[in-house]
C-alpha cells in the first residue's frame, strides 16, 4: 500500500479531531488541547524517566473507562497539570463526560488525560503566587479549538527548547491509498538534540515534500557521544509529549500497542531520548470506523505512526525558528 501526507499535514486530517492552543507571552508558556468530537478510544505509553501526567492509570486496558473526552499537553511542569481542570470544567459545562449510570442532578465526569513539559526556567515571569494560570489557559484552549492549527512556538510548545535551540509544537499526517489516516501532534522540549552531527534533522530520512526544509547536507554520520548541542538539564526538566490519532476505532489494547510503536518516532528524531531527565509520553486516540486489525494491520499502523511522530518533531523545531518570541 502507498499514500501521501494528508491535506493539512497535521492531526486535524483525522476526521473528528480539533486542536485548541493558547499561550501567554509574558509567562512564556502555553497549552494545547486535542478535542475529539465524541469520546474516543484512548491509550498511552510512558518512556521517560521523569514524567508528569494525569489520569494515566485509566490508559490500562484492564480498567473501566476506555475513552477520553480530551487530551491536554501543557507547559508549566506540575503546575501545568491544572490545565486539565479547566478543560474538564469546560467539557462538563457542555454535558460531556463519563457516566456509569445517568442520574438527575449528578454531572458527568470528563475524562481528560494530560501530560506536561518543563518550561519554568525559560525566562518568563512565573511569579503567579497561589494562582497558576493553567486552568484558565485550558479553558481558553478549548474555546480556540475551531482555529487553524499553528505550529512552532505555540500552545504547549511556546516556551519549549529542543537541545540548544527553540522547541515547539509540530504535527504531521499520512493518508494511505486504502483510506487509513494516521497523524501526530508533538510538543518538543527535549534534552536531546534533533540534529545529526552534519546539521540535518535526525528525522530527515522520513521527510515528505520538504516539510521541514529538505536535506541540505551529506547523509548523517552516527554520533559517538552526546551531540554537542545537547542541553544541560536538571531532573524533570525535559519532555517530548504528544498525541497520535487514527481514523479507525480499535480496542484500547491495540491503541496502546500503536502508542508503544509510535515511541520509536522519538528515537528516530531525537538523540538521546527516554533519558532519566525526560518525561516522554505519547497518547493514542482512535476514532472512526470500527476496525479489528490483525497483527500485520497493527504493525502497519504503528510503523506509520512512528514516522509521523518523527516528522512532527522536526516540523516543530523547523517552524519554531520562524515563530520564536522576542
Amino acid at each position: 500500500m502507498s499514500g501521501k501526507r494528508g491535506k493539512n499535514n497535521d492531526i486535524t486530517d483525522v476526521p473528528g479531531i480539533r486542536v485548541g492552543q493558547v499561550h501567554d507571552a509574558r509567562i512564556r508558556t502555553g497549552v494545547s488541547v486535542v478535542l475529539p468530537d465524541a469520546p474516543a478510544i484512548v491509550a498511552g505509553d510512558i518512556r521517560g524517566g521523569g514524567p508528569g501526567a494525569r489520569e494515566t492509570d485509566l490508559l490500562d486496558p484492564a480498567t473501566l473507562v476506555d475513552r477520553a473526552d480530551a487530551i491536554v499537553l501543557s507547559g508549566g511542569s506540575s503546575y501545568g497539570l491544572g490545565a486539565a481542570d479547566g478543560v474538564a470544567a469546560w467539557l462538563g459545562a457542555q454535558g460531556r463526560g463519563f457516566q456509569l449510570i445517568k442520574t438527575p442532578g449528578v454531572p458527568p465526569s470528563p475524562i481528560v488525560p494530560a501530560a506536561i513539559l518543563y518550561d519554568l526556567a525559560n525566562g518568563g515571569d512565573k511569579n503567579w503566587g497561589d494562582a497558576p494560570p493553567y486552568a484558565s489557559l485550558g479553558r481558553k484552549a478549548c474555546e480556540a479549538s475551531d482555529a487553524l492549527l499553528v505550529l512552532g512556538r505555540a500552545g504547549a510548545g511556546y516556551g519549549a527548547t529542543a537541545g540548544s535551540e527553540a522547541g515547539g509544537v509540530g504535527s504531521a499526517s499520512y493518508a494511505t491509498d486504502d483510506g487509513l489516516i494516521v497523524a501526530a501532534l508533538i510538543a518538543v522540549n527535549s534534552f536531546g538534540s534533533v540534529r545529526a552531527p552534519n546539521g540535518d534533522f535526525w528525522a530527515a530520512p522520513f521527510e515528505l515534500d520538504n516539510e521541514f526544509g529538505g536535506v541540505r547536507n551529506k547523509p548523517a554520520a552516527p554520533a559517538a557521544d552526546l551531540p554537542p548541542d545537547t542541553k544541560l538539564a536538571a531532573p524533570r526538566a525535559n519532555t517530548t509529549i504528544g498525541v497520535v490519532a487514527i481514523n479507525r476505532e480499535v480496542t484500547q489494547a491495540d491503541a496502546r500497542r500503536i502508542a508503544i510503536m509510535a515511541q520509536d518516532g522519538l528515537a528516530r528524531a531525537i538523540r538521546p531520548v527516554h533519558a532519566p531527565t525526560d518525561g516522554d509520553i505519547l497518547f493514542t486516540l482512535a476514532l472512526g470506523e470500527r476496525m479489528e486489525p490483525n497483527a500485520l494491520d497493527l504493525t502497519r499502523i504503528g510503523t506509520i505512526a512512528a514516522d509521523c511522530v518523527a516528522r512532527a518533531i522536526a516540523r516543530a523545531v523547523h517552524e519554531a525558528r520562524r515563530t520564536a518570541p522576542a
